[in-house]
């Protein structure tokens, strides 16, 4: 994989202090931490998710970032949709097993060891989850080593609409900048 490019840098300051510091800038943006699922040709996947917000209100569109070599990028391509499940501030270690791709069972209804259904756009569902959205893919677009998808709301839940919402900040986890 080719070494990218630290982007524009201002003149007459060091290319790699520079870049370190925009890292740091763009990781202390407040973000949710959320399950990305997809689904396709009998294989389903949950991601361990930064990049995601809504984008328009009527219709209702999400919008969320993947990287271009991910499984789920693949994924929700051939399968032209995806869930976003919002999860409880406490299950912050359940994200850490969904950082590489996700293992069918132990059980059968499970996806990386955890129970799952399957939603009405055939993205997995994690039943943990405190509320969840599943959209069909509207528009796709590459921007660099990611892909931009953004999707229709179809269909969504709010389980325990009380509980506190898990975000990055509340992990050791960093994704971007």
């Amino acid at each position: 994989m080719p070494v990218p490019s630290p982007g524009p840098v201002p003149s007459g300051v060091a290319p790699d202090g520079y870049d370190r510091l925009r890292r740091r800038v763009l990781w202390r943006m407040p973000s949710g931490l959320y399950l990305l699922g997809s689904a396709a040709g009998g294989r389903r996947n949950l991601m361990t998710h930064t990049w995601a917000m809504q984008v328009a209100i009527q219709p209702k569109l999400l919008a969320v970032s993947v990287r271009n070599d991910a499984l789920t990028c693949e994924l929700v391509r051939q399968g032209g949709a995806f869930s976003l499940c919002l999860l409880k501030r406490e299950d912050r270690a359940l994200v850490r097993g969904f950082t590489k791709p996700a293992v069918e069972g132990p059980e059968p209804g499970m996806l990386g060891g955890v129970a799952v259904r399957t939603g009405a756009t055939g993205a997995p569902i994690i039943s943990a989850a405190v509320a969840w959205l599943e959209c069909e893919v509207r528009q796709e677009t590459m921007l660099g080593d990611h892909t931009l998808f953004v999707g229709e709301v179809v269909d969504c839940g709010a389980p325990d609409e009380d509980a506190p919402l898990l975000r990055t900040e509340d992990t050791r986890l960093n994704y971007g900048g």
